[in-house]
């Protein structure tokens, strides 16, 4: 028993010491993700005025006491509106993410395990890649009437085959695998086999994949709403905001410059933590850290 405990031991340690640390860049982005995640819970609270309330009186004020960013053309209060809009962001990019897994995972599933779907499938997802992702998303749009839902909808439709390519490469590497091979002559329905064998194998790049998918959530719903195919302009969005102040960029321009550099700190922070997931998920990256 004393010489199997010693055995055992070192490999749980090492376990331990191959999970890269976090570096300095990857956690100033943890923090500061988790604050715009606070500010985006605690809106109401944090706000200083209603986000949507119009006051021409006050319209292109500077910052002050009463108002910590100045006022917009509209005069209403950009600091309420830029910590507002983090909610939308946030809700865009993490109902694309959920959504573009849960749909693109059994399909790629299905087009890794089954031969006579997986050209059908493909063929469809190769036709959907083949459109750029905003054209489409404008297009899905502009066919409906724009809302949250609408544009989630129309952001998700591009993000699926990349979801589908990636589950699909990762089955096709570990269809061949002695394991599955042996569950499948075994009797194991191929329902089970994909679900306790196939499945786990895709989970890890698929959190990486899943943080890619955020960020580009995000930004691409700033892209509709700065040419006018996102969600209304009543509601405040970083996208909106910017739109709107780029009419008077030149006369203030910081009606631009706050809303992108929030929109720019949030999908940095997203990559760059992506970037430590997949380091600390890489099983190379894993051997190199322990070297």
């Amino acid at each position: 028993m004393n010489k199997s405990t010693s055995l055992i031991q070192p490999v749980t340690r090492s376990r331990w010491l191959r999970v890269p640390r976090m570096p300095l860049t990857s956690a100033l982005a943890l923090v500061c993700l988790v604050a715009i995640v606070a500010m985006a819970v605690f809106a109401p609270w944090l706000a200083n005025h209603d986000p949507v309330a119009l006051a021409p009186a006050n319209r292109l004020k500077p910052p002050s006491a009463e108002f910590w960013l100045g006022t917009d053309a509209y005069g209403r209060d950009l600091y309420s509106r830029i910590v507002h809009g983090a909610r939308i962001s946030l809700i865009v990019g993490l109902g694309v993410t959920v959504l573009s897994i849960l749909i693109g995972l059994p399909l790629g599933l299905l087009a890794g395990y089954f031969r006579t779907l997986d050209a059908v499938l493909m063929r469809i997802m190769d036709g959907l890649m083949a459109i750029p992702g905003v054209l489409l998303a404008i297009a899905i749009v502009s066919l409906s009437k724009a809302g949250l839902v609408t544009v989630m909808i129309a952001i998700m439709v591009p993000e699926i085959p990349q979801v589908v390519r990636l589950v699909r490469s990762r089955v096709l590497s570990s269809r061949e695998e002695p394991y599955v091979e042996a569950a499948q002559l075994m009797g194991t329905s191929p329902l089970s086999i994909m679900l306790r064998h196939l499945m786990p194998n895709t989970l890890a790049p698929l959190i990486v994949q899943g943080t890619y998918i955020c960020a580009s959530a995000i930004l691409t719903e700033s892209i509709l709403s700065f040419l006018g195919a996102g969600i209304g302009t009543e509601i405040p969005t970083w996208g909106n905001i910017i739109s709107e102040g780029r009419v008077y960029f030149q006369l203030k321009p910081s009606l631009v410059l706050w809303a992108g550099l929030a929109l720019s700190l949030c999908i940095l922070s997203i990559n760059l933590l992506g970037d430590w997931v997949r380091d600390a998920l890489d099983p190379r990256m894993k051997k190199r850290g322990a070297a």
